[in-house]
């Protein structure tokens, strides 16, 4: 990681290099969680240690979450985690897909945005490269004094969109210039999303060569703890499945919610989605599809968790037919979110 940092200082354009407010452009910066950089050892691990040693991602007690984090975890997790990465890595670009496609989303939102505004646009990791420091850096020195942050999260909760937010902010305070700042609410609830998320699903079941008999709409899990103290994630994501089902005109048994990704002991936001694909083949359901409307771009969670895993998972509890139904990543209807959720910030920026 620090070998692409320091590829990043030695990219940054020079010219201008402005700090003292003297740019008038408009910066629109899209975050997404991150990606190691690499698959073996030793960047897993760094990148693993970065997520998981922050607060908002973890709550527990400093001092016990240390010993669990470096005696154990650290130990053994790089080389699982390393494995799974291998298996969906992008060999031609060395990366991981959640990378190449939110440079897709990036390279994309700046040929919407090309109408006379002056808007640079750019992408960050909140963990691992390319940093959000860098990158509200290079827009800086490209002359924005405007900056708008655009957590990739349609639905708010504080190990997200907080966590991107804190970076964000911790940024700004050790700057002599701030330029102006805004950051996008969620989206959970935009008729532009829910109407992307019906219009790709639609699409995407037309293009099986089978018919469903249930559809989860699966999200990340969070401990229960988190809701339970006041985080507002899992409302946010049963009013999108609400308002999904009511464009696709289904009935709640055949748009399904759950959750997936959990880690460690707790008790996390359930029904699970590992446990309903076994209890739903295990009571006949052959035919089954998950999409993922939580994530925007594919990645470890997507395409491994849920295409390899959780498939696997159905055939052995007596399932036959499974789909994993892409996320809207860098498509028609993925960037027509992204392009709505960043004009509807603009507003009183852009005319």
């Amino acid at each position: 990681m620090r070998r692409e940092a320091a590829q990043e200082r030695a990219a940054m354009p020079p010219e201008g290099r402005r700090r003292d407010g003297a740019g008038r452009r408009i910066g629109v910066l899209l975050v997404n969680l991150g990606s190691p950089a690499g698959t073996s050892y030793w960047p897993m691990r760094a990148y693993l240690k970065e997520f998981l040693s922050d607060r908002r991602v973890i709550e527990v007690p400093r001092a016990i979450w240390w010993l669990i984090l470096n005696g154990i975890i650290l130990s053994v997790r790089p080389q699982k985690s390393g494995k799974n990465y291998a298996s969906i890595w992008n060999n031609d670009l060395d990366e991981a897909p959640l990378k190449t496609i939110t440079r897709a989303q990036a390279d994309g939102l700046t040929e919407r945005l090309a109408d006379g505004s002056d808007i640079v646009v750019d992408w960050a990791m909140r963990y691992g490269c390319p940093t959000i420091e860098s990158r509200i850096g290079r827009l800086l020195d490209r002359g924005c004094d405007r900056v708008l942050v655009v957590p990739l999260y349609p639905q708010y909760a504080a190990a997200t969109t907080a966590t991107v937010n804190d970076a964000v902010f911790g940024v700004l305070k050790r700057l002599r210039f701030q330029p102006a700042l805004r950051t996008a609410a969620p989206w959970h609830d935009d008729p532009v999303y829910i109407d992307a998320l019906a219009r790709s699903l639609e699409r995407h079941l037309a293009g099986l060569d089978f018919e469903p008999e249930v559809v989860l709409a699966s999200f990340h899990g969070v401990p229960l703890e988190y809701i339970q103290k006041g985080d507002p994630y899992r409302r946010q994501c049963e009013e999108t499945v609400r308002l999904l089902r009511a464009r696709l005109g289904w009935p709640e048994e055949r748009l399904m919610l759950t959750f997936q990704s959990r880690f460690g002991k707790a008790e996390w936001l359930q029904p699970y989605t590992d446990k309903t694909v076994e209890r739903l083949a295990r009571e006949g359901v052959k035919r089954m599809a998950v999409m993922m409307p939580g994530f925007v771009a594919d990645c470890l969670e997507t395409i491994e968790e849920i295409g390899v895993e959780n498939a696997e998972i159905f055939r052995h509890a007596g399932g036959e037919r499974f789909a994993a139904i892409p996320c809207l990543n860098a498509d028609e209807e993925g960037m027509a979110v992204i392009e709505r959720v960043v004009r509807r910030e603009l507003e009183g920026w852009v005319g």
